[in-house]
């Protein structure tokens, strides 16, 4: 469950004020604006990545607002992936265990069970500049899920990607959600791509949060 309490956030003349939204536990919420209204903001608001001046944010019965971005255990897919170019596949996928000191051979045995699901086992030992976008999307899936994180976070995550591949994705998103159980929030400019992934959708215009 993500619970969001009158959050007030300000940053140089750009302010949100009064957002309030509910996701219940294993729901897929879809949260949609123009450009610049303040999607993303909210987004690393709730990863911990950005301060707000006020409010309560609440992941399942867990108030975590003043908690950092570490304690707080959510899985997060930024727009561009941002996987790191130095490291193959699989350290990518593993870098998140690797910090939370994970044993070496349990985070072999992740990181190729989290392949499996994805499709990539073939490229674990690929860099990055040899993946294709849709590609890249899977590993930072993979990256973001590989420590059990209960919230999944994503950030316009297929806004690169071709038509076909996007395809792809949504049955990949879908499968995940029900194997998973987990709950997500999905940024996306897309109405169709949320109408096809989302159990809610949030529209955000004018500062305004509407269902």
């Amino acid at each position: 469950m993500i619970h969001c309490k009158e959050l007030h956030i300000k940053q140089g003349n750009f302010h949100l004020d009064a957002i309030n939204f509910k996701i219940e536990k294993g729901e897929y919420a879809a949260l949609m604006g123009k450009t610049g209204c303040g999607k993303t903001t909210i987004l690393e608001v709730i990863c911990g990545l950005r301060k707000m001046q006020s409010g309560e944010i609440w992941l399942n019965d867990t108030e975590i607002s003043q908690l950092s971005p570490g304690e707080r255990e959510i899985g997060y897919v930024p727009q561009d992936g941002a996987l790191f170019q130095h490291m193959d596949v699989a350290q990518n996928m593993g870098f998140a265990l690797k910090i939370r000191k994970w044993d070496k051979k349990d985070i072999e045995q992740r990181v190729s069970e989290l392949a499996g699901i994805l499709g990539i086992g073939h490229l674990l030992h690929r860099l990055p500049q040899s993946l294709s976008g849709g590609e890249k999307q899977r590993v930072a899936l993979g990256r973001a899920l590989s420590f059990y994180p209960n919230i999944l976070c994503l950030d316009e995550p297929l806004s690169a990607l071709d038509e076909e591949t996007k395809e792809t994705m949504y049955e990949l998103l879908l499968t995940l959600k029900k194997e998973l159980e987990i709950t997500v929030l999905h940024i996306s400019h897309s109405k169709s791509e949320a109408n096809k992934l989302a159990d809610k959708i949030f529209k955000l215009h004018n500062g305004v949060l509407d269902e």
